[in-house]
Order: C-alpha cells, then structure tokens, then sequence
C-alpha cells in the first residue's frame, strides 16, 4: 500500500540562543509556526525488509543519514513491523534553508508509514522517536503555532494564531547550522582579560569588533528570560512596557501583531547577515515592502515577511523576484488548517 502526504515547512517567529549544554547543544526559545509550502512524500509498505530512499533532487541524501531513513527504521522496530518501505520524496523546498524541510519529511514519513502499515503509535512514543532523529521534530506532531524550549524538542503548542500573507525568499546560499552555532559562541564567549584584549589590537591599536559584540550581549540566560517573559505577556494579553497596544480590533486579529510587537528576534541574523550582507538586504527589501514583520527562519539561508493582505506580499515577491532572488506567496496554517491538508491519497 502507498500512502502521499504534504510535508510541510516551519518558519521561527524568534529564536533565542541560550548558553551550549553538556549533551553538545545549546538550549533554546522559539515560536515555531507552520506555513503552506511543502514537499510531497510517498510511502510505500511490500514485501521484504530494508528501506529506500528516492528523491530527484541530487542534494536529498538517500542512505542512513537521512531523516526519513532513520526515523523509519526507528518506527519499524517500535511498530514491531517487518515490510519492505520505500519512500519517495517530490522535493519542493528548499535543502538547509530554515524551513525545517528535512524534519517535515521525517515526521510525515512516520506518520504515513503508520497508516499503511495501519497500525498506530502512542503520541509519546512519536514524540520520544522524533526529538531522537532531531531538535525540530516534534513540532510537526503538533503543527500550528508551537512553543519550543529545550534544544527545541520540547513542543507546546500555543493559542492559534490566524493565517496571514507570508512572504518566503529563498535566495541560493547554504548556510550550515553547526556553523552558525559556532559562530554564535565565538561571539558570545566570555571577555577576554585585559592583557589578552591589549595583545589582540591590531597594528593601529583597533580592537577587533568581535571583542565589542562580547562585551555588549547580555548573558544567555538574562536573554533567554527575557524572551519567555515576552511571550508569557502575549499569551496573557498584557501588554510590556514600551510595546505599544493594538487598539480597535478583536484579539483574534491582532494576537500575531501583538506577539511580533513584544520585539522577538532571531538571534542568528547576528552571525549570518555579517557573512552573508545579501541575506540583510533581503530582509530590508521586505520591511520597505510593508512587511509587519521580517526575519531570518532557522539559521537561514530562508527569510520571511509577514503581511496584512496578499496584494501587499505579492508586490513584495515581485520585487524580490525582479532582483534575482527566489521569492513565493504562501500563508501561515492554523493547527485544524495543518491536519486538514495533510494527507493527499491512501487514506
């Protein structure tokens, strides 16, 4: 039997980068939020044992490091199933773009290996294999507007938000996610001793502006409870000092622009935009655009902007498109919305 589901994309409304943990990772806060675009994947169950793994797209890895082979493989030995499963993904999205493209394929896999096989896991038992294969995971068993703590495996999912006009630019630049975790903490580390900055200076006596960035970022965790305390006051519907209150129209209408008005950011602009300027500029163009809201996704290279009306991000998209740089209109997707437009055939 062959099941076809949608595999949808992620962008981060904000994302704090906490202090790096024993286990190698670091700790996070971030708002993930599910959006339209998505790949396709297919899976088929028969006779024999093994998985395979078909994608056109030559940058798909397609032995064990992929995402859907392995958390296949996990699946099969919770499911105490023995079957042949091939899975085929119609890539759409872009590879190592932010749009938590490889982990949508994985938990769409995974959903649709249960239905043809037609048995079912607990959702702790999803949930436990998904944060195993990776940090974003789990936030597509829950879909929607989703709280990510942790290393970002630990989901809630929070008060829907309505779908909105987004803007996804997809210029053609990979950025590694190892890489900018360790640009981060490059920049993050503690301040050097006073003898160690004075032998750092460069011949004309200029201090590198690493140094500068170290001494002004405020600690991880002063930066971590400060992002929670930002979205604690959105859910409560109380307003921070100096955010200004939306006034005139329903809660439903106003709870996004109220939570990007709390000032949530992405805290890899900082380390990407300096090594990749085309990327700020991208996110420039969508802020003069009229976006309401415009960021990096993930570690990029995927950037966003969110818009009141589809006119106003299809203008955006135009002008993106007309400088070379990939660009679609698409909208965010409620968590009903989510589930209703998962599955595609086999059902």
């Amino acid at each position: 039997m062959t099941v076809t589901v949608r595999s949808f994309a992620k962008i981060n409304l904000g994302l704090c980068i906490g202090a790096p943990r024993p286990d190698g990772f670091h700790d996070l806060r971030t708002v993930y939020q599910t959006i339209a675009l998505h790949d396709i994947i297919h899976v088929k169950v028969g006779r024999g044992n093994g998985i395979e793994i078909l994608c056109d797209d030559p940058r798909v890895p397609k032995d064990q490091t992929n995402t859907c082979h392995r958390i296949a493989e996990r699946a099969m030995v919770a499911l105490k199933a023995s079957s042949r499963v091939t899975i085929t993904i119609e890539k759409r999205l872009p590879v190592q773009g932010g749009l938590g493209a490889g982990s949508g394929n994985a938990v769409a896999t995974l959903l649709a290996l249960e239905l043809a096989l037609k048995k079912k896991l607990p959702g702790a038992e999803r949930l436990r294999i998904a944060a195993e294969v990776g940090s974003d995971l789990p936030l597509f068993l829950v879909g929607g507007t989703v709280l990510g703590v942790g290393r970002g495996e630990e989901v809630y999912p929070l008060p829907e938000l309505p779908s909105v006009c987004c803007v996804v630019a997809t210029p053609e630049i990979g950025v590694s996610t190892p890489k900018a975790f360790a640009d981060w903490d490059a920049m993050t580390a503690a301040p050097k001793s006073s003898a160690e900055l004075r032998s750092a200076r460069t011949d004309k006596g200029a201090r590198p502006s690493a140094d500068r960035s170290k001494l002004t970022l405020p600690a991880p965790s002063d930066r971590m409870v400060q992002f929670g305390r930002a979205v604690s006051a959105w859910l409560s519907g109380q307003p921070l000092s100096g955010v200004p209150v939306s006034k005139g129209r329903g809660r439903a209408e106003t709870s996004l622009l109220d939570l990007v008005r709390t000032g949530i950011e992405n805290d890899f602009e900082q380390v990407v935009f300096p090594k990749y300027p085309e990327l700020c500029e991208v996110k420039s163009v969508l802020e003069r655009a009229g976006a309401f809201y415009a960021s990096l996704s993930g570690s990029g290279s995927a950037l966003y902007g969110l818009f009141a009306s589809r006119t106003a991000g299809q203008k955006a998209a135009v002008r993106l498109q007309r400088d070379g740089v990939p660009a679609v209109v698409t909208t965010t997707l409620t968590r009903r919305q989510y589930w209703k437009k998962f599955p595609v055939s086999g059902f």
